[in-house]
């Protein structure tokens, strides 16, 4: 089963099976790690912010413009700035490394 690692707010890390299909939101959430997701995934808003690592960062399919619209609310956006509720886990992303972005 791929796998994907977080790194905390408080800098730990915590390595979280990860079913393809999936949301990476979903997934910190189920793992119990502190991630808001007020909007459940709707892409309303944007307190599942995420760090991704730059080797993966282009592995992602592009933000689309409803992303990109809701980053720019975000505090503390960086380059590799993304929603983690519009990140879908596959295969192809085993090993993927983000870190959640302060809240």
């Amino acid at each position: 089963m791929p796998s994907i690692t977080v790194v905390d707010r408080d800098g730990s890390e915590q390595a979280i099976e990860a079913k393809s299909g999936h949301k990476v939101m979903e997934i910190i959430r189920d793992a119990g790690m502190n991630i808001e997701a007020a909007c459940g995934g709707c892409c309303a808003c944007a307190t599942c912010h995420v760090y991704v690592d730059g080797d993966w960062f282009g592995k992602l399919a592009n933000a689309d413009e409803e992303e990109l619209d809701m980053l720019d609310l975000a505090m503390d956006v960086q380059d590799t700035s993304r929603l983690s509720c519009q990140l879908e886990m596959s295969d192809d992303l085993d090993g993927l490394r983000v870190e959640l972005a302060p809240a």
